[in-house]
């Protein structure tokens, strides 16, 4: 799941064995768009926008209110969320044809239906979200704090210090405690064999499994 961002373009062009990754775009900030249009002139056609947007997100609040299992989250896309997304994608078509070129309200609707099959991926299953938000949630500590990592000595050890906040956001985002993960990352990495590596990545089954071994011996 990438915004509009073009250095994301070549993941999604096929590789010489012929796989490619497919695209999920985040509804989160196609919405954007609508909402800062909306802030700065109360536009008429960006408050529809965002209606029909809320409305999408009340399925999704909707199908977590109930707990629902990837089963049954698809089929509840299924019933509300396509028909919606479907009348969303003609209001929007028609919208656009109403629209000046080269304004802000022709820039947002042309942001949506330039990526619209990524937009909507989502619905056609359980499991994959609507958008993008936990991650954006998990780095905007970092994002706020750039400033600051302007003082890191070097570009080399920028990078560094980049790969290392996004593997603890990533640990925090699987449910491990980062320090806890940490300290026992760079316990074993000494002597830890350099073929099985990945078992110590935040996000491998090894870890994921170790979280719900520990609470069941605790609980």
């Amino acid at each position: 799941m990438v915004d509009d961002y073009g250095g994301y373009k070549a993941l999604f062009v096929p590789d010489r064995n012929g796989l490619v990754c497919i695209e999920l775009a985040c509804l989160a900030h196609a919405r954007r768009k609508f909402h800062e249009l909306f802030q700065a002139n109360q536009s008429p056609m960006a408050a529809e926008a965002l209606r029909r947007m809320a409305g999408l997100y009340a399925i999704e609040a909707e199908a977590e209110a109930q707990a629902l299992d990837v089963h049954a989250r698809r089929g509840l896309r299924a019933e509300k969320s396509l028909p919606r997304l479907n009348a969303l994608h003609d209001w929007l078509l028609k919208t656009r044809t109403l629209t000046a070129d080269n304004s802000a309200a022709a820039r947002a609707l042309n942001y949506t239906l330039k990526r619209w099959p990524a937009l909507c991926r989502y619905a056609h299953t359980g499991r994959l979200p609507i958008d993008n938000n936990p991650v954006e949630n998990g780095i905007r500590p970092i994002a706020l704090g750039k400033k600051n990592w302007l003082f890191t000595g070097s570009e080399r050890a920028g990078k560094r210090a980049a790969a290392i906040q996004s593997l603890l956001a990533t640990a925090k985002l699987n449910g491990l405690d980062p320090s806890a993960w940490l300290r026992d990352t760079l316990e074993k990495l000494p002597t830890w064999p350099n073929s099985r590596i990945d078992e110590l990545m935040p996000f491998s089954p090894e870890q994921i499994e170790g979280i719900k071994t520990r609470k069941m011996s605790s609980g």
